[in-house]
């Protein structure tokens, strides 16, 4: 087994820390291996060396050190990807605009990321023009949800997961503005679910 250097292991933990208090996100593996100047693969081992320790936490990914404790919460940076129309479907369009720091606190641990609400279909949800929804992606909709659907045409919808019509032999997605599209619903064959709803952020 290689001898750690321990100068190295130092930079590395005062790296971690250093960039927690100023982005309230941990670091990747790459971004420590560029901020200390050393290998990735190198970089790797240090910080196991430094959860075997407990000097550190690193475990699915996620770093986590003394001084990041001390900030009472952890926190996920979850990706801003554009928008999502409330409305009727439109052509899916997904770019990266900046990443937002959640605190686990409030929204929990999950595979989250974040659109801008287009149109006002579904307001009486209390999703209005310009919310951010957090989507968390790979979990199954529950009839109920608000969920990101993706249909045969590659065009994507916000809306309420209603169900399975035995009769129509097709999927239900439902309008939430009775006061403009009473009793509106999409009929779909087939959909994919690329998220679903958890909150919304809005400004007051």
């Amino acid at each position: 087994m290689r001898t750690k250097d321990q100068g190295t292991l130092d930079k590395i933990l005062k790296f971690v820390n250093k960039y927690y208090q100023d982005n309230r996100v941990a670091p990747t593996i790459s971004e420590v291996a560029a901020g200390v100047g050393v290998a990735r693969s190198t970089t790797h081992r240090y910080i196991q060396e430094l959860s075997d320790r407990d000097l550190l936490d690193y475990g699915r990914g996620i770093l986590s050190a003394p001084e990041s404790a001390k900030m009472k919460t952890a926190y996920i940076a979850a990706p801003l990807v554009g928008s999502i129309y409330c409305g009727s479907p439109e052509e899916e369009e997904e770019n990266v605009e900046e990443y937002v720091s959640l605190p686990v606190s409030l929204f929990g641990k999950g595979d989250f990321y974040i659109l801008r609400a287009k149109g006002d279909s579904m307001v009486d949800a209390g999703i209005a023009e310009g919310d951010l929804l957090v989507i968390e992606r790979n979990c199954p909709a529950s009839e109920g949800d608000i969920v990101v659907a993706l249909d045969q045409e590659q065009q994507n919808t916000l809306k309420r997961y209603v169900g399975f019509d035995n009769d129509e032999k097709c999927f239900i997605l439902a309008y939430e503005n009775e006061a403009r599209y009473p009793g509106e619903v999409i009929k779909l064959k087939s959909f994919e679910v690329q998220g679903v709803a958890r909150h919304v952020i809005k400004a007051l």
